[in-house]
């Protein structure tokens, strides 16, 4: 199994924000867990970047109007307030 990088010299971890967390998301896993569902059919959210509401289905997902890239962690997948954007500009 690769290393998640939360105590590895790559930085970023569960608890990270914003891109950090999006690229931390990402990689951990050697990417395995991005794509996984979220529990109980994902979280209700608004895009941080241009505000549509939409559902973040899995633990890296995009916004379906501006194709934004938000991403969750597994230890705190169950609270929206905890999705984090990585920015209109990432290329997610």
């Amino acid at each position: 199994m690769g290393d998640c990088g939360s105590c590895g010299p790559s930085g970023g971890g569960p608890f990270s924000e914003g891109r950090e967390l999006v690229e931390f998301v990402s990689a951990a896993h050697d990417g395995g867990i991005a794509g996984q569902e979220l529990p109980n059919g994902g979280l209700n959210i608004k895009c941080q970047g241009c505000g549509e509401a939409f559902v973040l289905k899995t633990f890296v997902d995009k916004c379906p109007k501006c194709g934004g890239v938000h991403a969750v962690s597994p230890p705190r997948c169950d609270d929206p307030a905890n999705v984090q954007f990585a920015g209109a500009d990432y290329p997610g």
